[in-house]
């Protein structure tokens, strides 16, 4: 099954690299040209500004999950294809993942972190089939990556559940990936 609907979970913040902006409108600009629609957080500014913008500018399909608090901060991208405002960031999650086909995960902070562990949890507790990939972009996740080897290590975590996680440095590669995992 082809991936349709992918979303992407990234900072609000561009990070201190120019990297990471660059990755970031290259996978939105990526997305569009091969006709996946970008499901994120709905912010304009930071990662998830890039992004989209990059997907609009190069005539994606781009829909927007933000709370009505991020809202209230004028925070929220006014020019997306659909922008979806929901009351906690729980239903935020919930219905990101309920648009989607398969996740990424890019840099970010801790609200990146706690979107990516929660689709991976949920896929751990048969909540949904939907693939999970991990762009190590400049190395940025490496110690993250490093702390899911030493979870397995040390018997908190098995090596098929940590397997569920799809680490790759080039998003064409990991997007193959996805694919061939995505049960939609």
């Amino acid at each position: 099954m082809s991936i349709q609907s992918l979303c992407i979970f990234c900072g609000s913040k561009k990070g201190r690299l120019p990297i990471y902006a660059d990755t970031a409108a290259d996978i939105g600009r990526s997305m569009a040209s091969k006709g996946i629609r970008l499901v994120y957080g709905g912010g304009s500014v930071g990662l998830m500004g890039v992004l989209a913008d990059a997907c609009l500018e190069a005539g994606g399909e781009v829909i927007g999950v933000i709370t009505e608090q991020l809202m209230d901060l004028e925070l929220g991208h006014s020019d997306l294809t659909e922008l979806c405002v929901v009351d906690t960031m729980l239903d935020r999650k919930a219905l990101m993942a309920d648009r989607a086909d398969a996740f990424i995960s890019i840099p970010g902070s801790v609200g990146t972190l706690d979107e990516l562990f929660e689709m991976l949890t949920w896929t751990q507790l048969n909540i949904h089939f939907k693939p999970s990939g991990l762009l190590n972009i400049n190395g940025y996740y490496d110690n993250l990556i490093a702390l899911i080897d030493n979870l397995v290590k040390e018997e908190f975590l098995s090596q098929p559940h940590a397997d569920q996680l799809h680490v790759e440095t080039n998003f064409d590669t990991l997007l193959a990936r996805l694919e061939s995992m995505a049960t939609g």
